[in-house]
């Protein structure tokens, strides 16, 4: 069987979200930081997913929260994908512009805590567990910020690389110490480590 053309599959998602029957859309981005899975819902950026994650896993938990209709185009998240390239890339300081739905974290407190983190917390400016746990009114609640940052949906978008330990160092991130270090980097946290 022949795979049907690109632009074709383009023409068919363009519909299919223009006529209402995509319950999601798709893309993967190739970046700095390795290949990432961006997913799309009516309300903004619901996922985000490292090239080592399950995407088939991530499109599920997807489509258990929001339909199975779910489409892959990169034209309709143009704008997405060139916003997250541009910032990786560093050409671009900030993603506030992005729509993001938060739906996928559905235990209050730690919604509450990605809220915080996304609307608080900026490029340059890193905050330990306990104090992100303070600002979102449970001041005793710093595992618990551990554990929203570990099941954050939208890494990147939502900075959970930007959460440090208060003993010090960068701690564990779902993408990984490396890929955390590399993002905090960019972004002007840390210093830059030296090359070889």
């Amino acid at each position: 069987m022949t795979p049907l053309p690109e632009s074709l599959l383009e023409s068919v998602a363009a519909a299919a979200v223009r006529e209402g029957l995509a319950d999601a859309v798709f893309t993967r981005l190739k970046s700095p930081i390795g290949k990432l899975l961006v997913v799309n819902g009516p309300d903004g950026i619901v996922r985000v997913g490292f090239e080592e994650e399950a995407e088939d896993r991530a499109l599920a938990e997807v489509a258990a929260a929001l339909g199975p209709r779910i489409v892959a185009s990169d034209r309709e998240l143009a704008s997405e994908r060139d916003a997250l390239s541009e910032y990786l890339e560093g050409g671009r300081t900030t993603l506030d512009d992005i729509a993001v739905d938060l739906r996928l974290m559905a235990a209050p407190f730690r919604h509450r805590v990605l809220e915080e983190l996304h609307r608080s917390v900026h490029r340059g400016e890193t905050v330990t567990y306990g104090e992100l746990a303070a600002r979102a009114g449970n001041p005793k609640a710093s595992r618990a910020v551990g554990s929203a940052c570990a099941r954050n949906p939208v890494p990147i978008v939502v900075p959970c690389h930007r959460v440090l330990p208060g003993s010090g160092g960068i701690g564990n991130y779902g993408g990984g110490p490396a890929r955390k270090r590399v993002l905090l980097e960019l972004e002007g946290a840390i210093p830059r480590t030296l090359s070889p």
